[in-house]
């Protein structure tokens, strides 16, 4: 593409730039506007710019800016935000602008940085844009684009219409390099994950790799399980042995993941991430003014009247899909009895199956709730007006765990605790396992497949002769990538399952483990087919996620052992051997304890992080040391 801004610096010049972000204008942007926009991208730092490329797309009337990165402003902000890049001696060490000349590929971009981090670094340079001055947008009504000195001019541009979207570009070749080897090869084990990472960043890097390990844990659970299964018949060593085991495997799984994790982190250069103060979000709002830390000018939203909204408005909203579970839960139980009435007074073989209906529709009632539930804890959440990301993501993955425990779990709980109806749970665990089974192929599989090859058979159509702006605006075309969400939850609830109540029916981890097997190649097309290329954050971990998997596995302690005591196997037991009901149970509050003893020794025993990455850690806090005392002497 040509018309791309002129680099001044001697060292960032090259013969072609590659294209990066796409930011998308409003029709009705005035040329002049656009002009001043890409004036702001193109600018030095003490000019209050972003030092980065842009270029005007098709025109100056056009509304797209295409921006990409010089090498300067790439290396000072792979600096600032904390990112290790390898040493010439090999090791992994925070980048240094200063000592860039001693680390490996400086010279080369493409092998320093991957895409992710180069787009990621674009986006953070245009949010951080600030207007260096008391301004007017050029361009707009008199009154109407007022820019106060500090102020975030992309938020402004965003909350005004005049920037409709920002997105990242495909990179064709890469793309395709990597659907070839991650689910266009027909290997059902393995993925490349550093490929993954590189391509699409840190949190898809992140939750490909967990799903990669965790569909790899399933085989233990899975192997027992079947052993179990295939017993004669249901003993009290088999039954206990897949409870107990249940319970170990959820923390050793977990922190394993701990030492993955880290490894990972270390290996992408995300381990020794910077605290960067948070800017506000570009949705954030209130009342101009000055904040007290940076002394900029920002809007301003009172806390008390956040926590007021939370407590009159978004904690009612959400009781209130919780009486719905209950009421979908209580309509269960009505219809489930009237179902069962009538096949033991008048059904036959062929009519067996009727049984089952009352939990497929349930089923069914449950994911649609869940769907449902979600939109509204989004748009609760954006109404909350959380200042900070961090603020929101946590309030928004908070109000949708609370729910999904309780939309998933709550009706198994019941039945186990309280209706004490163990083959009932079989029952609607079996249910669960093969309608999800059915729904997840269904969306997971079919649906992408056919949309990948209606969107494959249209492309083919635009490619005669697009020039390269055509090819960038195809790609405005694809969906907003709707984010990782959805995928742990699902992930969240069969961890659930296995962890909490597979004992009841050993067969848990075989349906999970088929399923998660084709869910990584699927989820692999939607994301590269399917939808844009989304921004990624670099991350050191799963975030709030690895909490929640955690307390789902001191839960399973207390499940596991109550469903221990009240199986029949057990009880048997205890009759023919003169235990007590009360004895028995005091037996089981015991195991309880042991077992939760016996989880934090697991925990304790197993480091977090490999011995080599604590090296690694404890050699790079060093050398950051020694090179901030050469800096002051």
């Amino acid at each position: 593409m040509g018309s791309w801004t002129q680099v001044t610096c001697k060292c960032c010049i090259s013969d072609t730039v590659q294209p990066l972000v796409v930011i998308k204008l409003a029709e009705n942007v005035k040329p002049i506007t656009k002009q001043w926009i890409m004036s702001k991208i193109e600018s030095n730092a003490q000019a209050g710019g972003a030092e980065l490329l842009a270029h005007p797309g098709e025109d100056d009337d056009g509304d797209m800016i295409v921006v990409s990165a010089p090498r300067c402003t790439l290396l000072k902000v792979t600096e600032h935000l904390g990112l290790s890049k390898p040493y010439r001696d090999g090791t992994m060490s925070t980048f240094s602008y200063y000592d860039r000349d001693h680390f490996k590929n400086i010279d080369n971009m493409d092998e320093f940085l991957t895409l992710a981090e180069k787009q990621y670094i674009i986006k953070n340079e245009l949010d951080s844009l600030k207007a260096d001055q008391a301004d007017s947008i050029p361009g707009l009504p008199e009154g109407q684009g007022i820019l106060y000195y500090r102020e975030t001019i992309f938020q402004k541009l965003q909350k005004m219409g005049i920037i409709r979207d920002v997105y990242c570009l495909h990179d064709k070749e890469k793309l395709d390099t990597l659907a070839t080897a991650w689910y266009s090869n027909y290997q059902y084990w393995g993925q490349p994950l550093d490929s993954i990472q590189s391509y699409f960043g840190g949190h898809v890097g992140f939750y490909f790799s967990f799903l990669d390990y965790y569909t790899a844990s399933l085989l233990p659970p899975a192997i027992i399980g079947l052993i179990v299964f295939l017993l004669p018949k249901e003993t009290v060593n088999g039954y206990v042995l897949l409870a107990v085991f249940n319970m170990i495997w959820s923390t050793v799984v977990m922190e394993y993941w701990k030492r993955r994790s880290s490894a990972l982190a270390h290996n992408w250069g995300t381990l020794y991430l910077t605290q960067q103060f948070s800017e506000p979000r570009p949705n954030y709002w209130g009342t101009l003014g000055k904040n007290p830390v940076t002394g900029r000018l920002e809007p301003y939203y009172p806390s008390w009247k956040r926590k007021l909204q939370i407590g009159m408005v978004s904690v009612p909203v959400v009781c209130t899909f919780l009486c719905l579970v209950v009421g979908g839960m209580e309509t269960f139980y009505y219809f489930e009895g009237i179902v069962s009435d009538y096949q033991k007074k008048h059904g036959f073989y062929l009519t067996s199956p009727v049984v089952y209906l009352p939990s497929v529709v349930h089923i069914i009632y449950v994911n649609m709730l869940g769907v449902v539930y979600r939109n509204v804890a989004l748009t609760l959440t954006e109404w909350e007006n959380h200042r900070v990301e961090s603020s929101f993501q946590n309030h928004h993955t908070v109000k949708v765990l609370v729910f999904s425990f309780f939309n998933y779990f709550a009706v198994l709980f019941h039945i186990a605790f309280f209706r004490q109806d163990l083959q009932l749970l079989r029952k609607r665990l079996t249910s669960l396992l093969i309608v999800s089974q059915i729904i997840n192929q269904c969306t997971e599989v079919l649906v992408p497949f056919i949309t990948d090859w209606l969107f494959a058979s249209q492309e083919q159509k635009s490619k005669e002769d697009d020039p390269d702006v055509d090819k960038i605006r195809a790609q405005t075309k694809l969906p907003v990538f709707p984010g990782l969400f959805g995928e742990y939850i699902e992930l969240f609830v069969q961890f659930g399952y296995l962890s909490l109540f597979s004992c009841v029916y050993p067969l848990t981890a075989v349906f999970l483990l088929l399923n998660n097997i084709t869910e990584i190649r699927t989820d692999a097309l939607k994301l590269c087919r399917l939808f844009r290329k989304p921004f990624s954050e670099p991350v050191a971990d799963i975030g709030v996620w690895q909490a929640a998997f955690e307390i789902l596995g001191f839960v399973s302690v207390i499940s596991n052992c109550w469903l221990i005591f009240l199986s029949p196997q057990v009880k048997e037991f205890c009759q023919e051997n003169g235990f007590s009901t009360r004895n028995a149970l005091l037996f089981t509050i015991f195991l309880e304890h042991c077992l939760i003893i016996l989880k934090m020794i697991i925990a304790f025993v197993i480091p977090d992080e490999p011995e080599w990455v604590m090296l690694e850690r404890a050699q790079i806090e060093y050398q950051s040391l020694q090179a901030l005392n050469q800096q002051v002497y």
